[in-house]
């Protein structure tokens, strides 16, 4: 039986709501859930956020281990300003929770090559302009191990499940050696 195999998210670069350069590389070592937002959207962005920040508060205890963000699909009206204004709204904590902007073209082609945001929809997202209620979980290689509804709370549970065994996972990378010296 052979496992499946994951898409590795290539490496990106990004502003987030404190003006910060935060790479891909940074990422290494936690697990990501990921969503895709825009400030001014009525229906279900609130929702997402509101579920988002409802994971980032059941972690707190791991707030080292789990990373949470969100990149706008609005990054023209999207600024870094704004995008600090809306973490505020929710409460974020901002030491795990990026919200990232930059060019468009980069950021829809990180959610529609790297992500595969049209495939996990089914294939129904608008090109011009991406709004997808999934959240997207990485493992610690910035591997994507699953997706999830983030309106529905039975997906949320399973969300939270599935970080719980990715915080325990081990690294099949990493030799031990049996004996000691």
């Amino acid at each position: 039986v052979k496992d499946t195999v994951w898409h590795k998210v290539a490496d990106f670069s990004f502003a987030n709501q404190l003006g910060d350069t935060i790479a891909a590389s940074k990422l290494n070592g936690k697990i990501v859930v990921v969503n895709f937002i825009f400030t001014r959207c009525p229906n279900p962005c609130p929702t997402l956020t509101r579920n988002m920040k409802r994971m980032q508060d059941a972690y707190l205890k791991n707030d080292t281990l789990v990373q949470f963000v969100s990149f706008t699909v609005d990054p023209q009206r999207d600024s870094v300003a704004a995008l600090k204004r809306y973490a505020d709204r929710f409460k974020v904590r901002h030491n795990n929770w990026w919200f990232l902007t930059g060019e468009k073209e980069k950021i829809y082609n990180l959610a529609f090559n790297e992500f595969k945001a049209a495939v996990v929809d089914g294939g129904e997202v608008d090109t011009a302009f991406l709004h997808t209620n999934k959240f997207y979980l990485l493992d610690k290689k910035r591997v994507i191990r699953g997706w999830y509804n983030g309106t529905d709370s039975a997906d949320m549970a399973l969300l939270a499940r599935d970080i719980g065994l990715l915080i325990l996972e081990k690294d099949k990378s990493k030799k031990r050696n049996l004996f000691r010296k």
